[in-house]
């Protein structure tokens, strides 16, 4: 395999890994609180990073974390969320899909990376095949949830093409940039979360599982993935994986939850499956230099998951990421 395909196939297990959080969040976590599943997927995972590198942003690294925090993480979360319930999970999957032409035109404008014909194809592709795996028939639309969920898709665009701008400071691992933005984007969902939703729940067990599973294999590990992979590809390469999330989401809720996958189902898996890997083929290097790797997160990196990372109810209940 080559150094190219291991990078793509190691940046996917994010999307992939995103796909499963509807599935942990109606089986494992309480109800109607999502901005408190936010806060727990970001603030902890962030903070047990920071704890494992023990570095803290320097110079104006403070401003450009808490920038990209917001866009990745604190404006993205809330902004899915709002669309979650204002539409139904199809409808908000759909308004989500576009990102990959988001990040087309953001990537032009701040990245030097031209539009091409085929970038601009197989991000209409994949979302007309999210489309067809997620869409009702009769699906309602509300202009206040179509446009959270246009802004959120915009926000984690945006996040996309800055953190590929900005790169990470010299001698600075991915894995400490990582912690740097999941808590910073963790502290602005937190009075979000509180002034919305109040004091947290009474947890049990399970919840208590669930929530280390969103935090640590859901959030750590597949964002460092997710941030590695976006400094390795180009900014088009790294978005087109995003429709693995609702194919993943799909075949969970097929296989563990009995939700039906009928043929146009399938055909549009296929097709938003297809975009992706045509979206992989000969992408145009990278214009922005890549900043050298941390040794310590040489030996993490050895042993390890976007965009857009959404996952939905199928059956139209809500849409998480």
């Amino acid at each position: 395999m080559s150094r190219k395909a291991a990078v793509t196939a190691l940046t996917a297990l994010a999307p992939i890994s995103w796909g499963s959080t509807y599935f942990v969040t109606t089986e494992f976590l309480p109800p109607d609180r999502p901005l408190f599943t936010g806060l727990m997927r970001a603030l902890p995972a962030g903070l047990a990073l920071l704890a494992l590198t023990r570095k803290l942003p320097q110079g104006a690294w403070w401003w450009k974390s808490a920038v990209l925090g917001a866009l990745n993480i604190g404006a993205f979360f809330p902004l899915l969320f709002l669309a979650a319930y204002r539409l139904p999970g199809g409808v908000a999957a759909v308004v989500g899909s576009v990102g990959p032409l988001f990040v087309v035109g953001l990537a032009a404008l701040f990245l030097g990376e031209r539009p091409t014909v085929k970038s601009l194809l197989t991000a209409v592709a994949a979302a007309f095949g999210v489309s067809l795996v997620v869409l009702k028939a009769g699906a309602a639309f509300d202009l206040i949830g179509v446009g959270a969920g246009l802004l959120s898709s915009l926000s984690m665009s945006a996040g996309i093409v800055f953190t590929k701008r900005w790169g990470r400071p010299e001698g600075v691992g991915a894995l400490a940039v990582t912690g740097w933005q999941l808590t910073a984007g963790g502290l602005v969902i937190l009075p979000i979360a509180f002034l919305v939703e109040g004091a947290p729940p009474a947890l049990t067990g399970t919840n208590l599982a669930g929530y280390a599973y969103l935090a640590f294999g859901n959030t750590a590990i597949s964002y460092f993935l997710w941030f590695r992979g976006i400094e390795r590809l180009s900014a088009s390469s790294a978005t087109l994986l995003g429709p693995l999330s609702p194919i993943t989401a799909a075949v969970i809720g097929w296989a563990a939850l009995g939700q039906a996958l009928g043929p146009v189902q399938v055909l549009g898996m296929a097709i938003a499956f297809g975009a992706t890997l045509v979206g992989q083929l000969n992408p145009r290097a990278t214009e922005t230099p890549r900043a050298p790797e941390a040794p310590e997160v040489e030996s993490f990196s050895a042993t390890e998951k976007n965009g857009q990372e959404v996952s939905m109810d199928l059956e139209g209940s809500g849409a998480r990421r």
